[in-house]
């Protein structure tokens, strides 16, 4: 494994807490973690420069990583402005609005290739306003997007519960808390 710096762009809007019953810990155990082997290249863009003292280091970034990653890959995760999401999801998803974060992949290549894309001021004001830790609320969407980087996705109301769980156990195992529960 190794974190650097350099470039990135498809996502989520949001998840609702549609998790019914069960323990994210039950769920867990069907995820089945490797050693995966990670280069993350994590690119801190200039417009989001006045977040930068707020914006997790890249040793963060790489841990949350490792611990959604269930096999090899090459990510790029970029930190940029409300300007660079509002562009990158009205472009690539057809909304004109930014968004916390934004996953592209790049085919079925192997090791895994794609980048993630996490949107400073928005995931600030979320954590402000859903009374979160703001470290804890960047931990769970960069786990968020690794997840949707592996195919997994929140389309329906099944794998959203299934994706919700996931992430909740992984969060909560690198001593978050849940961040599906209301505050």
């Amino acid at each position: 494994m190794w974190c650097g710096t350099l470039w990135c762009k498809e996502s989520s809007t949001p998840t609702k807490n549609m998790r019914n019953r069960g323990k994210a810990s039950e769920f867990a155990e069907e995820f089945v973690r490797t050693k995966a082997k990670l280069k993350l290249i994590v690119q801190y863009a200039t417009g989001a420069a006045t977040y930068v003292g707020e914006v997790p280091t890249r040793p963060q970034f790489c841990k949350w990583v490792k611990a959604a990653l269930t096999r090899d890959a090459e990510i790029v995760l970029r930190i940029v402005d409300e300007a660079e999401a509002r562009s990158l999801n009205r472009n690539f998803r057809g909304k004109d609005y930014a968004t916390n974060v934004l996953t592209f992949v790049y085919g079925d290549a192997q090791p895994l290739s794609g980048d993630i894309v996490l949107c400073a001021p928005v995931v600030e004001k979320e954590a402000r306003q859903q009374h979160k830790n703001l470290t804890a609320h960047y931990a769970h969407l960069t786990a968020h997007g690794v997840l949707h980087l592996q195919g997994w996705n929140h389309e329906d109301e099944a794998d959203a519960v299934a994706m919700e769980r996931l992430e909740t156990a992984i969060v909560t195992e690198l001593g978050y808390d849940d961040p599906y529960q209301e505050r």
